[in-house]
């Protein structure tokens, strides 16, 4: 059933919350065998955007915090950035929300700053690994890191209509962060971790495994759709730049300025702050080490006096890992 139907009819049980803010609630289903993959449907999500001042996406199969949305306003508003977007890798539900309070029982919170690169028959890419979790190092407000997370962001709505979801991208499942990350750092956006967390995710492990594997998933269909994933990953990574060795007429060009970087600052600059190598497809290691100890003090301190991002133009960094041999 869809959704934004009520356990019991509104006209017996009113109160219920699915009733109070039915005005609030806009709802798009479409049969199973048409699913392309998380870009495309969060393309289709992303139409449904009318002028809202903020914007939320998160993964399916989460629970949040009693107050959460006044949690998470007063976190961005924290920033003084007006495009800041906060963004990461949720923690599991097990043990993180009191069930009598609904508060958060969690001290600690991820922060986005590690990723490597992986093959497979779409092309090497980007993959953002697991995430280190812990005490934050920036307090009063939510702290800086490189990487935008597909399984929770808040941000003004302007970031939707913005960076909207690319319509040339089914089949499409790993590969996305990298690619609205880069695109929303090109038009100037800021990435920050949650202060504190406002939701978690319930993942396919322990007690919740076996509800979770009973879970359809959209590559049951993917003999539908033979070869769009690969041409789908070529316009993805040319797009950002993360494929020279690939001819630029091999990829699909439409609506390509719609969907694609901005003017404000170049994934070049991106790829050097970060040390990331996309011509020979490897990465500098324990970033973390830079983003957990100094990023934040460092570049926050050329936020804008208008707060409309950080200018990076007078940022000169490099990262460079200081442990290689260390894995």
């Amino acid at each position: 059933g869809s959704c934004d139907v009520p356990r019991a009819p509104c006209a017996t049980e009113p109160n219920q919350p699915i009733c109070l803010h039915k005005n609030q609630i806009d709802v798009y289903q479409m049969e199973a065998e048409l699913a392309v993959g998380p870009v495309f449907a969060r393309h289709v999500g992303h139409r449904l955007y009318r002028g809202e001042y903020y914007s939320m996406q998160s993964d399916a199969h989460v629970s949040f915090t009693k107050g959460w949305d006044v949690d998470i306003i007063s976190q961005q508003e924290a920033t003084g950035d007006e495009l800041a977007v906060l963004s990461t890798y949720l923690t599991d539900i097990v043990g993180s929300i009191d069930p009598q309070t609904g508060l958060s029982l969690r001290k600690t919170r991820p922060i986005m700053c590690n990723t490597e690169y992986e093959g497979g028959a779409q092309g090497k890419h980007l993959r953002h690994l697991s995430q280190p979790e812990g005490m934050p190092d920036i307090r009063g407000m939510p702290q800086l890191q490189p990487y935008w997370a597909a399984g929770y962001s808040f941000s003004r709505g302007h970031f939707v209509a913005t960076v909207p979801y690319d319509l040339y991208q089914p089949m499409i499942f790993q590969g996305e962060e990298m690619s609205i990350g880069l695109r929303g750092f090109s038009i100037g956006y800021d990435f920050f971790a949650p202060e504190n967390s406002v939701c978690f995710h319930s993942y396919a492990k322990g007690k919740n495994a076996a509800a979770r594997n009973k879970v359809p998933h959209f590559w049951e269909h993917s003999d539908k759709f033979k070869g769009t994933g690969v041409a789908a990953m070529k316009r993805l990574l040319g797009i950002v730049n993360m494929n020279p060795e690939v001819e630029r007429s091999e990829w699909n060009h439409a609506e390509e300025t719609r969907y694609g970087l901005g003017g404000a600052r170049k994934t070049s600059k991106f790829y050097e702050l970060y040390g990331i190598d996309v011509r020979k497809k490897t990465t500098q290691r324990h970033l973390c080490q830079f983003v957990r100890g100094k990023m934040h003090n460092m570049f926050m301190a050329h936020l804008r006096s208008d707060g409309m991002g950080i200018d990076y133009s007078g940022i000169n960094y490099k990262w460079v890992d200081p442990r290689p041999k260390d894995r």
